[in-house]
């Protein structure tokens, strides 16, 4: 809990790791600035964690300050250039910013280093759909799913896009093949 952190920090104010525990449990309460804050202080004790730089990126995300988290994520990707999940967030942002292709090869690139990364399959299916490129966004949502069959955002898109494709009736089709 962050009172927990808290009376750690005070008997050891420079313990980037409760700083940086800190951010995340601020941030799921959904204490956005100050998880910001938190993790800006445990990069400064410890300018190499990358985990912070990406959760940092991740609660700017969630503010809408994309251009502060492509840099959060870059930094990530200067120190871990295989780091899956920040190419994932990174996609997530670019996509957010109407950099639909780019978005798309920072989903390939998580792909490429973690291929089960159901996810990454997801969020582009989502930037293909946007594109109009169902067939291809059905194709990205089914490889989701096959990866992890209980991805329920993964079947609404599906079934969406192929709605959309005009073949409503192709849900149960296509999930046989899952």
């Amino acid at each position: 809990s962050v009172e927990a952190y808290n009376t750690a920090l005070a008997i050891k104010p420079d313990y980037a790791e409760a700083r940086y525990n800190m951010g995340n449990a601020l941030k799921d309460l959904g204490k956005l600035e100050e998880a910001i804050k938190a993790y800006a202080k445990a990069l400064s004790i410890q300018p190499d964690n990358a985990e912070a730089y990406n959760n940092m990126g991740n609660a700017l995300r969630e503010q809408d300050k994309l251009e502060e988290a492509i840099e959060a994520y870059n930094k990530v990707l200067a120190m871990k250039p295989h780091y899956a999940e920040t190419y994932c967030n990174m996609g997530v942002v670019l996509q957010k910013q109407g950099k639909l292709e780019e978005a798309i090869q920072a989903y390939i690139k998580a792909l490429a280093i973690k291929p089960d990364y159901a996810e990454a399959y997801y969020n582009m299916g989502n930037v293909l759909k946007e594109q109009d490129k169902l067939e291809e966004a059905i194709q990205a949502y089914d490889k989701a799913l096959a990866i992890k069959p209980d991805y329920a955002e993964a079947y609404f898109d599906l079934a969406e896009s192929l709605y959309i494709k005009g073949d409503p009736s192709g849900v149960m089709k296509h999930l046989q093949h899952v």
